[in-house]
């Protein structure tokens, strides 16, 4: 979602500055690639790139071919391929063994539903959603590109629509479709809201956690019930704190599945206090800064006041806290913080990929299309 805003706030750039831009789209690949479908870029007239479509390797190339097609005001697609090098597939040692199809889109502000206005649509919300972008793997045929958003309470407003059937199992699934009939293709890409982090505790240690989090694009929120703590000063890249009791910690903000909690206050009844508001919420993750026994500790008291400790919550809870990398600093422990909390997010065990046995990125599944465009 980070990569969608900063396209976002680029675009704004260059349409107050009267720039023309255009939107680079990884919509398919076979093989192996550094990026998968719906990795997308931003290119300005004068070349000023944001985002990214590949490692490095494929920028260079596509930044002439994306002012070529501004100069034309037509969609294109481009084929980059190291499995067979031909004059028309151009490999440029991508370091990857894959075929790269990407979708150049010039974009028209004048349009009301202009690709990067559907991005907005998505970035809007905190809803999953489905970006679809229609192309043709005939590079000389007509490009219709990303010409729809479906939030995820729309689903049924879109019934009427082709393939219907693959954007359903889209959602439901919670993975992106590329779906072929002939040259005709369709990528539907699964957007998911950006991660919620809310901090319990302002502490120094919180800090090193804020700047990472605000590096990834997550949205933090930082409470605690000390003024001389919890000031906007002290976290400049938290997008807000909240100088609260524990009681009042979940009015800061509202948790979703995507959401996940850290308790650090180094305040034993303040955490615990703020444990038992979490017992029934949606967050898909909640982290005691601490040892073992201090969780233990908690969950007795929690009991002890005839509270449910339940399976759920028990699955959601991690302490002591983070990914076991040796962290020692207040930095290294929000970066074993933050990468436990990214594992979890995307199914990951957070072990090395050395031993990894099946690919690193998950395939975007390929399907045939059951329906014609």
């Amino acid at each position: 979602m980070k990569e969608l805003r900063d396209i976002i706030k680029a675009y704004d750039e260059a349409v107050l500055l009267g720039k023309r831009t255009l939107l680079a789209t990884v919509v398919q690949v076979i093989g192996s690639s550094y990026r998968r479908p719906g990795a997308r870029m931003l290119v300005t007239e004068d070349g000023v790139i944001t985002g990214a479509i590949s490692g490095g390797c494929l920028e260079g190339d596509a930044l002439r071919r994306a002012k070529h097609a501004m100069n034309l005001q037509q969609n294109k697609l481009v084929v980059y391929d190291t499995l067979h090098e031909t004059e028309h597939n151009i490999g440029i040692q991508l370091g990857c063994n894959g075929i790269v199809y990407i979708l150049f889109e010039p974009i028209n502000p004048e349009e009301a539903e202009n690709p990067i206005q559907q991005i907005i649509k998505v970035a809007n919300s905190r809803e999953e959603a489905v970006l679809v972008t229609r192309f043709s793997r005939d590079k000389n045929a007509s490009q219709t590109g990303t010409n729809l958003a479906v939030l995820a309470t729309e689903r049924q407003s879109f019934t009427h629509i082709d393939n219907v059937t693959e954007l359903d199992e889209t959602f439901l699934n919670k993975k992106s479709v590329v779906n072929s009939n002939g040259n005709q293709s369709i990528l539907f890409q699964l957007i998911e809201p950006s991660i919620q982090l809310l901090i319990a505790g302002a502490g120094n240690d919180v800090q090193p956690l804020t700047e990472m989090t605000d590096l990834l694009g997550w949205k933090t929120i930082v409470a605690d019930g000390r003024p001389a703590y919890a000031t906007q000063q002290r976290f400049p890249k938290a997008g807000l704190v909240c100088l609260t009791k524990p009681s009042g910690i979940l009015s800061a903000t509202e948790l979703d599945e995507y959401s996940a909690v850290v308790i650090m206050t180094h305040n034993f009844n303040y955490d615990l206090q703020v444990l038992e508001q979490l017992l029934e919420s949606d967050c898909r993750w909640i982290g005691i800064l601490g040892p073992a026994r201090k969780l233990q500790r908690m969950l007795d008291a929690l009991s002890d006041k005839g509270l449910e400790i339940n399976e759920d919550l028990l699955n959601k809870l991690h302490g002591p806290v983070g990914l076991d990398i040796g962290a020692e600093t207040p930095e290294e422990i929000a970066l074993s913080i933050v990468a436990e909390i990214k594992a979890v997010f995307s199914k990951r065990s957070g072990t090395s990929l050395k031993n990894r046995s099946s690919s690193i990125h998950e395939r975007t599944m390929p399907k045939q299309l059951l329906q014609h465009d």
